[in-house]
């Protein structure tokens, strides 16, 4: 029963993440349209949620649901009315979270956003720090600046806060929780008896006109599809990179143009201890705050190196207390003014006095620095003819892919043209059908939209180049019909000895589900066990000792009143009759399991809890989806 919450435990939780649809996702954070272009499709708290916005949130999750399942992945079941439907309802509730957020005035604080990124791993050095460098290339690679990143941070940082404390009101009763773990620990006690399709085969005898009858009933077993055989060509980057070459002084130049970029800031690596003071504290509690400050400063002066024992035992910084005080590599803008300027105003090893901020008193100490330093021109150099290159390829790309384009479609009667003016290799295909081969892969010739192209009646019909189509990133092709063979349906005869042996098992299966049937309804009058198999234990948290089929629809009986029979037709192999004897639990219970088992359930009921507040905060921001999934129009969706 709880095999699927255990062994997919991460797609349990991704759950609740698709229906809140963050902004922010590590695999690709993308930036949300502006809500001014294209026709409303619906309105959260009186703003509209646009067509664009909507297609562009079916990309995100295609991307994501890509870098999550791999090879896996299959684009199709994002395809259907039904998930775009859900992908615009969750963005609907995600419009109407952040409603919710703005009323309530819920935010994350300057202190507790630093520390958040400062501890992201790809932002961080082998040693532990916090790596500058990684993190403004990370904001440039997604087109962002700090402050974008902040707000959109602040943003997923409070819907965390919110989805946990609604998780957190939710619970399974007890009683819930054991009778299910007591469903899933039951035992049953079994015994088979099998009909096996080999035993009625010489019982079959197949007439001509039985095959006949099979081969007009199932016509569309035996279509041929149209197909063509295809003459192709392909454009990608390969073709421009032995065209792009970048000099020393074109290396030369670049770097002296931007020697900021590579020059590592001076690092400061800092601890404190604070003592908390609310903002509104009363004279007396001031009073207390900073006494308690000023000991714990004479403990620290006292005893210089035992500044992260003393920040343990005193710190009221639940984030960094318990790891004496360490507040990891300190940026510029990463923490509260007062603060930055008693860090940036101490030398290596120096400890502060009493440092006053909006959130208490802090006493700091500088734990290390490290000086600025430059990348020379030859350390930098591989990296900046790389980065040149790039640019000039895409460039070059840009202008070489307009020629491609422009060629097939101009001289549209051959691809020899093309091929001879960017040096390209006309290759062939055959057996081509409008859809995509899944035996083919990624092929370029194998993509929906080229086919799409090669299927026009332009091109079947006029031999005409197709124009040139995007399969992938930086891929073009381009492609015309050398010939072209409509659909057909294989002759009787080339498929009679494959109906033959069809309807043979087909027969012997048919005649092995009546003798299973005529056991069953016997057995369920006499409750006789003969001709039954040994008695067998089945339960649901082992592996089954009878066949999987025979065993599920076992565990699934009634056991009212026992024995009780189940009958079941077991695909490919025949039919079998199962007798229960006896229903019982095993004598040791599997605590550590059922606590387990207990601890999903609530957390499966927390997040239906999520779901429900979700829906609650849907209709209290009056939202209201105008159109259908279907509605949604024909995008490339990312591929």
């Amino acid at each position: 029963m709880f095999d699927f919450v255990r062994n997919n435990k991460r797609v349990m939780q991704g759950l609740l993440l698709v229906i809140i649809v963050p902004s922010f996702v590590f695999v690709g954070l993308e930036s949300y349209q502006s809500g001014d272009a294209g026709a409303g499709v619906a309105t959260v708290d009186g703003k509209k949620i646009t067509q664009q916005e909507w297609e562009e949130a079916q990309r995100r999750q295609i991307d994501q649901a890509r870098q999550m399942m791999g090879p896996q992945f299959d684009q199709k079941m994002f395809e259907t009315a039904e998930a775009k439907q859900t992908i615009l309802n969750n963005l609907v509730g995600e419009r109407a979270i952040d409603a919710e957020l703005n009323r309530a005035q819920l935010t994350v604080g300057d202190q507790a956003l630093a520390k958040y990124i400062s501890n992201i791993q790809i932002f961080r050095k082998p040693d532990g720090s916090f790596d500058k460098e990684a993190y403004q290339a990370w904001l440039a690679s997604q087109g962002m600046t700090g402050p974008m990143f902040d707000q959109r941070l602040r943003r997923d940082m409070a819907v965390q806060h919110l989805a946990g404390s609604i998780q957190a009101t939710a619970f399974a009763p007890r009683t819930v929780t054991t009778r299910l773990s007591n469903i899933n620990d039951q035992q049953r006690e079994v015994q088979e008896l099998q009909f096996p399709i080999a035993t009625y085969l010489p019982q079959v005898k197949v007439t001509d006109e039985m095959v006949k009858a099979y081969y007009d009933k199932n016509a569309q077993m035996f279509q041929i599809p149209e197909q063509v055989k295809a003459e192709y060509v392909v454009f990608d980057s390969s073709t421009v990179e032995g065209q792009v070459q970048v000099s020393d002084a074109e290396v030369l130049d670049y770097y002296n143009k931007n020697l900021k970029a590579y020059t590592t800031p001076e690092q400061r690596t800092a601890s404190h201890i604070l003592i908390n003071l609310a903002r509104d504290a009363k004279p007396t509690d001031q009073a207390a705050a900073k006494a308690k400050a000023e000991a714990v400063l004479a403990q620290v002066r006292a005893n210089p190196a035992n500044f992260a024992e003393i920040a343990k035992r005193e710190s009221q910084d639940p984030g960094s207390a318990q790891a004496g005080g360490d507040l990891g590599v300190v940026e510029k803008g990463l923490f509260v003014k007062p603060v930055e300027d008693a860090i940036y105003g101490l030398k290596e090893g120096e400890t502060s006095g009493l440092v006053q901020s909006e959130f208490g008193y802090h006493v700091i100490k500088v734990t290390k620095i490290v000086p600025s330093t430059q990348k020379s021109l030859d350390a930098a150099k591989e990296q900046i003819a790389a980065d040149l290159k790039k640019q000039k390829m895409s460039a070059k790309y840009s202008e070489l892919a307009n020629v491609f384009g422009e060629t097939v479609y101009d001289q549209s009667d051959s691809l020899k043209p093309v091929a001879d003016k960017l040096k390209l290799q006309i290759q062939t295909a055959d057996n081509l059908t409008r859809t995509p081969n899944p035996a083919l892969g990624e092929a370029p010739f194998n993509n929906a939209k080229f086919l799409a192209a090669l299927f026009s009646n332009d091109a079947i019909k006029n031999k005409r180049n197709t124009e040139a189509v995007e399969v992938a990133p930086t891929v073009l092709v381009a492609g015309r019909v050398v010939e072209f063979r409509p659909a057909s349906k294989r002759a009787l005869a080339d498929v009679e000895a494959a109906i033959r042996q069809r309807v043979t098992l087909e027969e012997a299966a048919r005649l092995a589900r009546q003798a299973g049937e005529a056991k069953l309804n016997a057995v369920k009058a006499s409750g006789d066990a003969t001709g039954f198999g040994d008695t067998k234990v089945l339960s649901r948290t082992t592996p089954p000792t009878i066949n999987q089929v025979a065993a599920i629809a076992a565990l699934k009986a009634d056991v009212s009143k026992l024995p009780a029979y189940v009958g079941v037709e077991v695909p490919g192999q025949g039919y079998s009759v199962v007798r229960i004897g006896k229903v019982s639990q095993p004598a040791q219970l599997d605590e550590a399991r059922r606590k387990q088992e207990a601890t999903q359930i609530s957390e499966l009921a927390g997040q239906q809890a999520m779901v429900d507040y979700v829906e609650a905060l849907k209709v209290k921001a009056k939202a209201k989806v105008s159109v259908k999934g279907s509605e949604l129009g024909n995008s490339d969706n990312g591929q």
